[in-house]
């Protein structure tokens, strides 16, 4: 019960992005290896023993508030907010960490990287300038971030394109409507291609993911009675790993029939191949390989070219939902596997 109770501490310290401090005042605490790197943000603690580096990395945020603190435990599960997304990852990470600290036959170097903000998007990501400033991050032959995932291996994950695109037309009365145009019509007939898009499978390295794209947002009209002269809609288009930013941004503008502007495009992250630490680590837990339908901060990774997947213990069902919580078994699942991966021979 241990990791349980663990994960229900951090569930009771409230972190919505942008307001972690708390949570990293705790986990400097918390933590009883080196502190290798400290921004006054990002954490990272790390324990040398020979071998290969394996760094585990979790987000320290969550989402806003649903009226689901304080936390509880019940009916075999911590239930709260950011149980799931990704308290319970984090507590898993605490718990393997104290372990570590004991535990003199460690087969490889283990670090644990805890960072904020994962949940505001590409311009508040605080990992590109904790690359900059260590040179540990690249020293990891995997990086295991423990988003929820069922207690399954995702590999990859698809790029994410968000775009604006702009309909000018011409303002009218409303009872006169022949003479403008009416922006709403241009974006409808503009955005066709997308409203009926079907998903689209695309096998990458034997798993397939599915490119996808949606009218997230259509924003137009000022009154009940004016025909809109402009109207402006978010798009949203996920892509497989192997198309680089660019190709993603050219098809998309294949799809629309507007003015397209990008306003984050941020890649995907290879499927790794070849690794014999995942084939270890999933051999060892039993552990099904998935493709990562959604983009993680595995591609921040994959961008320096390191092996990352997602392994959590919570449920992908219940990030971000009002009744958010992740099962007691399930943290004591991933805590024993990536201890038993840790203590093994690891593969150089």
């Amino acid at each position: 019960m241990a990791v349980a109770e663990e994960t229900l501490i951090l569930v009771d310290i409230p972190s919505p992005s942008g307001s972690e401090q708390a949570m990293y005042d705790y986990l400097r605490s918390a933590v009883p290896l080196d502190r290798v790197f400290d921004d006054g943000e990002s954490l990272i603690f790390a324990v040398r023993r020979g071998g290969p580096l394996v760094l585990l990395a979790g987000h320290t945020d969550t989402v806003p508030a649903q009226g689901n603190l304080p936390g509880r435990i019940e009916d075999g599960a911590v239930v709260g907010l950011g149980a799931s997304d990704m308290k319970g990852g984090l507590a898993v990470m605490v718990e393997l960490a104290r372990w570590a600290a004991d535990h003199p036959g460690l087969g490889c170097d283990v670090a644990f990287l805890f960072f904020p903000r994962e949940e505001l998007g590409p311009d508040a990501n605080p990992l590109p300038r904790v690359f900059e400033r260590t040179d540990l991050v690249d020293e990891a032959r995997l990086v295991i971030c423990l988003e929820p995932t069922d207690n399954t291996l995702q590999l990859g994950c698809l790029g994410n394109v968000s775009a604006h695109v702009t309909f000018e037309g011409r303002s009218a009365h409303s009872a006169r409507p022949w003479a403008g145009a009416n922006a709403i019509t241009l974006a409808f007939e503009g955005l066709e291609p997308i409203l009926h898009f079907e998903p689209l499978d695309v096998p990458v390295e034997g798993l397939v993911f599915r490119e996808v794209v949606s009218v997230t947002e259509l924003h137009a009209g000022i009154a009940a009675n004016v025909v809109p002269g402009r109207a402006v809609a978010t798009v949203n288009y996920r892509y497989p790993p192997g198309r680089t930013p660019g190709q993603a941004e050219a098809r998309l503008r294949e799809l629309v029939g507007g003015e397209l502007e990008i306003l984050a495009n941020s890649p995907p992250a290879h499927v790794p191949v070849e690794s014999p630490l995942l084939d270890a680590l999933a051999e060892l837990g039993g552990l099904e390989r998935q493709p990562k339908q959604a983009w993680t901060n595995v591609a921040d990774f994959a961008e320096r070219g390191l092996d990352a997947v997602n392994l959590g213990p919570g449920a992908t069902r219940y990030a971000h939902a009002v009744d958010e919580r992740v099962e007691i078994a399930e943290l004591e699942r991933t805590l024993a596997v990536l201890q038993r991966f840790l203590a093994g021979s690891v593969p150089s």
